[in-house]
């Protein structure tokens, strides 16, 4: 039962962020963010690098009646859906990376599609076929028990 809750808890995560990703690429503000130097040794090793960028007023057409986030304000945030084991050599401290962020919501940005590369879709697949493994393994088991 456990391996069931498990594959199906990870298939609706693998869905959230993809979802929100292509929402982020699709209607977020484009914004150009530096990849910032980690003190934290923990920080430093996660694939992930910590961004910082500063974000843009939001335009007329896009407020929907939310309270946007003042311009020009710095947001250090690292990017969703980026799940490599090593971080790729252009994410070094210092160099400048394009993003996708959510104007309502800057904590969530996104590394433009461009930059990611292909990545991000064999780590989805990935990530759901463990998803559907576990979530199969768990109703076998299950029946079986049955």
């Amino acid at each position: 039962m456990i391996l069931a809750l498990f594959g199906g808890a990870l298939l609706l995560w693998c869905a959230a962020e993809a979802r929100l990703r292509h929402r982020i690429r699709r209607r977020g503000l484009p914004a150009v963010a530096t990849v910032v130097p980690e003190s934290d040794v923990h920080g430093a090793l996660d694939s992930a690098p910590l961004l910082s960028f500063a974000t843009r007023p939001v335009p007329a057409g896009r407020t929907g009646g939310a309270p946007g986030v003042e311009a020009g304000e710095l947001v250090l945030t690292r990017p969703r859906g980026h799940t490599p084991l090593r971080r790729p050599a252009h994410l070094v401290p210092g160099g400048s990376v394009r993003i996708a962020y959510d104007p309502y919501r800057p904590g969530h940005a996104v590394l433009a599609a461009e930059e990611a590369g292909p990545r991000p879709l064999v780590a989805d697949l990935l990530w759901t076929a463990l998803g559907l493994g576990c979530l199969a393994a768990g109703a076998v088991l299950l029946l079986a028990a049955a």
